[in-house]
């Protein structure tokens, strides 16, 4: 049976029973605040405590539907200045008690509002601890989130015939369609008439930056376009499957590796580009960019039981012994083990399962981590990363 209209929560909010249903057969009953929908993919929770938007536009959760840990969303609106991205990645917003009177003098809509305006489903109502604990002992895991036909059963069996995460090339869904730069804040198209083919050294606009930078774009977040430019970066976006020798001929200072979403393995295309540059500029991989230099450079991949994501995951630099407290937001690692013999220090690791967390190359000027220095809302332990990229730059200029 279809979801029974409830009642209305602000004027213009319409609640409906929802129902979330994983593969293994747990159910969940929730109510939509954003009217009649349906959603599917993997279900993930994220723990942090503010930064909801964030996490709604950021492109490493395409494919995704994210439960909060934190028990109250949409206190404070939806604002035109805290978007990592041009839209809603997430595939739908699960949370257990929905603010819909918003309180924050940059608020410009509410965040039913922002939800419904892209055709993203958003529930509360949900047991959000017992879904965490769940996925948590269970793993993350496929499933549907419906307001129309509510049969468990029936639910069950539709989140069964899900797309796994493994083996899905997902950055070519987010990655960018044209090359930009990134000027004042904001993207500005790139006019490359005969495409991306074309693009040289004349990319680069004379603003007396020490540096350029070619940030290849597998689902890159505005906040680390920002950190790059305020590092003092002359920056250019280009799409994920640009070719080496097109990167070449841009002639950069660096190449940064960004972050995005899903299964690293199938994107081959950027694993091989970054191979055959590795040796050609400094170079600095963030989150999925990780995973991408570390198959570049013969290591392997593996699918985490339930990913890290949040706020508040602690990292121990192991040259100097410091914990950093990072935001993370990634499904799959790199195995440790397989960067042995591989001329690799490793950097970081987490301090929850001891996974690898950064590395660095003995051989070539590059080094990379999991986790988000540039995060926003923060915290903001790991943002000197930035300051050692330009470090790197002028090392290999002289």
């Amino acid at each position: 049976m279809g979801g029974r209209l409830m009642c209305n929560l602000s004027g213009d909010e319409t609640i409906m029973n929802a129902l979330l249903a994983l593969e293994d057969g747990r159910t969940f009953k929730c109510r939509s605040f954003t009217g009649p929908g349906e959603a599917r993919g993997e279900v993930v929770f994220n723990t942090s405590m503010t930064g909801y938007q964030e996490v709604l536009t950021d492109p490493s959760y395409s494919g995704q539907l994210v439960t909060m840990t934190y028990p109250l969303v949409g206190n404070y609106g939806i604002n035109r200045e805290d978007i990592e991205s041009g839209r809603i990645q997430v595939a739908a917003f699960l949370i257990k008690e929905y603010q819909p009177f918003h309180s924050n003098h940059r608020a410009t809509a509410s965040l039913a509002e922002y939800l419904k305006s892209q055709d993203i489903v958003g529930v509360e109502g949900l047991d959000t601890r017992a879904l965490t604990r769940h996925i948590r002992n269970a793993g993350a895991m496929r499933a549907i989130l419906t307001t129309h036909d509510l049969d468990p059963a029936a639910c069950v069996a539709k989140a069964r015939a899900v797309p796994g995460m493994e083996g899905q090339d997902l950055a070519s869904t987010v990655t960018t369609g044209t090359p930009y730069r990134w000027v004042d804040d904001a993207p500005v198209p790139l006019d490359v008439a005969g495409g991306v083919d074309t693009l040289d050294q004349d990319v680069w606009q004379a603003r007396g930056r020490r540096h350029s930078v070619v940030a290849m774009d597998f689902g890159i977040k505005y906040n680390i376009l920002r950190c790059l430019d305020q590092a003092g970066f002359e920056v250019v976006v280009v799409p994920a499957a640009t070719p080496p020798d097109t990167i070449r001929a841009m002639a950069p200072s660096g190449i940064f590796v960004s972050n995005g979403p899903g299964d690293p393995e199938p994107v081959r295309y950027a694993i091989d580009t970054i191979r055959e540059l590795i040796d050609y500029r400094p170079m600095f991989g963030i989150c999925l960019g990780h995973q991408l230099m570390g198959l570049a450079l013969g290591g392997s991949t593996y699918k985490l039981k339930f990913g890290h994501r949040g706020a508040n995951q602690p990292v121990k630099h192991l040259a100097s012994g410091r914990i950093e407290i990072t935001s993370q937001n990634h499904g799959f690692a790199v195995d440790t083990d397989s960067l042995k013999d591989k001329d690799i220090e490793i950097t970081h690791i987490n301090l929850n399962d001891n996974t690898l967390e950064g590395f660095r190359s003995r051989r070539y000027p590059l080094y990379a981590v999991q986790y988000h220095p540039e995060a926003s809302p923060g915290p903001h332990d790991a943002r000197y990363l930035f300051a050692d990229f330009n470090r790197l730059m002028d090392e290999a200029a002289n």
